[in-house]
């Protein structure tokens, strides 16, 4: 089992800035990818960002340019640095960990973008 627990979400101005992140405890050996997904009201989760094992990320189009995924040398951490937030990026952030096939959630935190 793999427990993630997450922080750093709130309320921000649009064009404002927010870190999350993402502890992963448990049995954390053979994550193959750990990420970033989010889920508006009304809508579906959708991926944010990725990063594997070896290092590659991916992002997805509308975040581009504006976050930016990282993880602690320990691979135990991850982080979503968000900069030029807009209102359309309030939703619940939810840390994702791959680990051989099995997906493991955290419990969301909340990114609010309103003036």
């Amino acid at each position: 089992q793999v427990q993630l627990v997450e922080s750093g979400g709130g309320l921000v101005q649009p064009g404002g800035s927010l870190r999350l992140s993402c502890a992963a405890s448990g049995s954390i050996f053979s994550v193959n990818v750990m990420g970033w997904y989010r889920q508006a009201p009304g809508k579906q989760r959708e991926p944010v960002a990725s990063m594997s094992r070896g290092g590659v990320t991916t992002y997805a189009d509308s975040v581009k340019g504006r976050f930016t995924i990282s993880r602690d040398n320990a691979e135990t951490t991850v982080y979503l640095r968000m900069n030029s937030l807009k209102p359309e990026d309030t939703a619940v952030y939810y840390c994702m960990v791959n680990r051989v096939g099995q997906l493991y959630w955290g419990q969301g935190t909340q990114v609010t973008v309103s003036s």
